[in-house]
């Protein structure tokens, strides 16, 4: 009998296959902008232009919230792709909502967070994705420097990277995700979106994706 979280995973990981938010393909690797080539690319952002799936994800995300984190005076969302399902996170809980920039802006007020922060709030970050998490617990860190009590961070996805286990266990930051990669894997198996032939490779990348594909 499935856990209520598996339930959630893998309809989520079915959902971003359907809509092509979540690409597979070991043939033709897709770059990323660091240059690491791999075999999965991820934009959640299509999530919302699909009414039943981004309504799903944000009641997933409150629950989430609510069970994990108990009482939150904020929700942040990591800029770009997680501002509006952050919003749709803040509008249910009846919260306060801010955006963190990836750098503060050259003009202006240079701000990086975008909206009203007070020091001493409990806040929850909402991510779309994870990767390294580098970016992610930068947009944590100005949270913090704002006085911020940074309960942790919820996210669509993540790729469950070595690197960003790592990232987020030397920052102290509890990463919670609606759905993860072996989920993802199991249903585009389940799917015959990939064959049982191409598990060892999308194993592998994600053990080294710097040295996944790199002709030797």
């Amino acid at each position: 009998m499935k856990s209520k979280f598996q339930e959630t995973a893998l309809t989520i990981a079915e959902s971003l296959l359907q809509i092509k938010a979540i690409k597979l393909d070991i043939a033709n690797p897709f770059t990323w902008s660091s240059g690491i080539k791999s075999p999965i690319y991820c934009d959640n952002r299509r999530t919302l232009s699909y009414p039943k799936i981004r309504t799903y994800i944000r009641q997933e995300f409150v629950k989430l919230i609510n069970e994990e984190f108990g009482t939150v005076n904020l929700i942040a969302g990591v800029a770009t792709g997680a501002i509006a399902a952050g919003v749709l996170v803040a509008q249910d809980l009846g919260l306060p909502f801010v955006y963190i920039r990836s750098e503060k802006k050259g003009h202006g007020l240079e701000n990086q967070i975008e909206g009203v922060v007070e020091s001493g709030q409990s806040v929850v970050v909402v991510e779309d994705l994870v990767s390294t998490g580098r970016s992610s617990l930068n947009a944590v860190q100005a949270l913090r420097d704002a006085g911020c009590n940074v309960k942790g961070m919820v996210a669509i996805f993540t790729y469950g990277l070595p690197e960003a286990e790592e990232n987020f266990r030397q920052a102290n930051c509890i990463l919670r995700t609606l759905t993860t990669y072996d989920y993802l894997i199991n249903k585009a198996l389940e799917q015959n979106i990939i064959k049982d032939s191409d598990l060892q490779s999308l194993i592998q990348w994600r053990e080294n994706p710097k040295a996944w594909g790199v002709e030797k």
